[in-house]
C-alpha cells in the first residue's frame, strides 16, 4: 500500500537525505517526494512510500521522530495518481467527455490530493451545501459544513474533517475535498486544487461555446 507522510525539517543540507534514509531503514520505499513550503530555515515537505499492506505505521513515526529537527506532521493512506503529470491527464479525461467533465474531475481529484472522497456541492441556500456527486468514498445527498466565504481554501469541520474547496464556473457549484486522520490540506494542495478546477472552467467553457456556433 501507499503512505503519504509529512514531515517538518531543517532546511539545511543533508537533512532530506537523512530522512529518506531512516525511512529506507524502516522499509519504506520513497516513491515520491514534494516540496510544500520552504521558510524560517525549516521546510514542510511530503514522503510518498510503498509500505507492506496492514503493517502498522509507527514504526515509521517513531523513526523520524528520532531525527534531530524532524517533525511528523501526519502520516496517512494514499492512493496516487497514475502517470508522471496526473492534472494534465484529468483534464484531457474532462475535455474527452465534456457532458461528464465535472464529474469526472471530482472523481480523479482524492487520488491527487491524497484525499478520502471529493464531490461536487450545490449551494442551496443561506450556508447550506448539498452534495450532488460524489467520488468513491461520498455520499451524494448528504449535507455539509458551512462553504462560506466561496473561495478557493481549506478548512476544519466541528467533527474534525479536513476539507478544501473551490467554487466553479457555474457559480452554485463548488469542488469540495475531503479527508480524515491527515493533516489539514496545505496552501499548495488548494492552491493545485484552483489550478485544475480553473483549466476545468476553461475546457467546459470551450465546449459550450462551439457547441453555441
Amino acid at each position: 500500500m501507499l503512505l503519504r507522510i509529512r514531515v517538518r525539517l531543517p532546511d539545511r543540507p543533508g537533512s532530506l537525505g537523512q530522512v529518506a534514509r531512516t525511512l529506507g531503514a524502516a522499509g519504506a520505499d520513497v516513491v515520491q517526494m514534494a516540496v510544500l513550503e520552504r521558510a524560517n530555515g525549516r521546510a514542510m515537505d511530503d514522503f510518498t512510500v510503498a509500505w507492506p499492506a496492514g503493517a502498522g505505521s509507527e514504526r515509521l513515526a517513531e523513526g523520524l521522530g528520532s531525527v534531530p529537527g524532524v517533525e511528523v506532521v501526519g502520516i496517512w493512506p494514499t492512493a496516487e495518481p497514475q502517470g508522471a503529470f496526473p492534472d494534465a491527464a484529468v483534464i484531457g479525461q474532462v475535455a474527452a467527455v465534456p457532458e461528464r467533465g465535472l464529474e469526472v474531475l471530482a472523481d480523479a481529484v482524492p487520488a491527487i490530493l491524497s484525499a478520502d472522497w471529493a464531490g461536487l456541492a450545490e449551494l442551496k441556500g443561506e450556508g447550506e451545501a448539498v452534495l450532488v456527486h460524489a467520488s468513491s468514498g461520498g455520499t451524494p445527498g448528504t449535507g455539509l459544513p458551512e462553504l462560506r466565504p466561496l473561495r478557493p481554501r481549506a478548512f476544519t469541520a466541528p467533527d474534525g474533517v479536513r476539507f478544501a474547496v473551490c467554487p466553479l464556473a457555474t457559480g452554485t457549484i463548488a469542488l469540495v475535498v475531503a479527508r480524515t486522520g491527515a493533516p489539514p490540506f496545505h496552501r499548495t494542495e488548494v492552491f493545485r486544487l484552483e489550478q485544475l478546477a480553473g483549466a476545468a472552467n476553461a475546457v467546459l467553457y470551450r465546449d459550450r461555446r462551439t457547441a453555441q456556433l
